[in-house]
């Protein structure tokens, strides 16, 4: 798809990754529609209705979700399914009624089962059950790859259906309760820095492993894959880099300047023990690496926090 002169519907565009995918795909000529709550409930089939036919895109790219850390998941493991199933379910469908030319679709690393060899093959997406906590959200989005495929076979639908990694990246959520772990991680040290605190108490014991991709790269990312890849078979996007949380506070730890001690409350679910990508059919099909190393993003994150973030939080 040529994007330059189109028009395109992002949902979820005042969200983290979508305030810059509509920056990226803006980048390349096309006009682009954002969508809030505020402006069309994603939960009613009218209000989707009511979207297409005031925007007749050429193509959408789904990224409205409800979304949110461990504690959030395991809080409301039944909104977490209901929402984002619904959602989804409700676009896909209304996409192929309207005659919209091409859906992308983002997908989420929670769909992996929790024992997934690593790196994870987007062929093993189905070869168990995913990791407890959050498996209401992660077979949620599974189910639109279920239904962007079956909508292809059976009705020539265009859906596209990308697997990014943990995003991190200036402008996260640095809500403790609802907060993914790098933004919480970051909150938590500048906070215990700047009070004095002699530790900082994390979830867990550290151990398990996780991927990050910087929030820009992941916006390019879709970006090429609406240029450049028309495929039934969902494709991973992430960095290619496994680190341990461990490790991780480490890294926050200098960024921010925080020189104290770290406990780790083992009383509290670790999640998932790893989790890397094999990112080589993002290559192949529409050539993307990411391109943003992780200390810098680290570095920009918390410099975005510090400067911008903490008054919103």
């Amino acid at each position: 798809m040529e994007l330059n002169g189109t028009t395109v519907v992002v949902t979820g565009s005042g969200g983290f990754l979508g305030r810059y995918v509509v920056q990226q795909i803006e980048g390349r000529g096309a006009k682009v529609i954002g969508v809030r709550r505020r402006d069309y409930d994603l939960l009613s089939r009218r209000e989707i209705d009511r979207l297409l036919a005031d925007t007749q895109p050429n193509a959408l790219v789904h990224l409205a979700a409800v979304v949110g850390g461990i504690g959030a998941n395991r809080a409301e493991p039944g909104r977490f399914f209901y929402e984002n199933a619904r959602m989804g379910i409700e676009i896909i469908d209304a996409c192929h009624v309207s005659g919209v030319e091409k859906i992308c679709i983002a997908g989420t690393v929670c769909a992996y089962p929790k024992y997934t060899p690593v790196p994870f093959r987007e062929d093993d997406l189905w070869v168990g059950y995913p990791e407890e906590t959050n498996a209401p959200y992660g077979l949620a989005k599974k189910m639109l790859l279920v239904q962007a495929q079956a909508y292809r076979e059976q009705y020539g639908t265009n859906a596209i259906y990308l697997l990014p990694v943990n995003l991190y990246g200036p402008h996260d959520n640095f809500d403790l309760d609802s907060g993914h772990v790098i933004p919480a991680m970051i909150r938590k040290f500048v906070d215990a820095r700047d009070a004095g605190r002699p530790h900082v108490e994390l979830w867990g014991d550290g151990s398990p492993t996780r991927e990050f991709l910087y929030v820009r790269d992941a916006a390019e990312a879709f970006c090429l894959a609406l240029e450049r890849y028309d495929g039934p078979d969902p494709v991973n996007v992430g960095s290619g880099r496994e680190i341990s949380i461990h490790e991780l506070a480490s890294i926050i730890g200098r960024a921010t300047g925080y020189t104290g001690e770290v406990v780790w409350d083992t009383t509290k679910p670790n999640g998932q023990p790893r989790r890397q990508l094999e990112t080589s059919r993002a290559r192949q099909a529409f050539q993307f690496d990411a391109f943003t190393p992780f200390d810098q993003g680290i570095d920009e994150t918390v410099s975005w926090f510090e400067n911008e973030g903490r008054a919103l939080f």
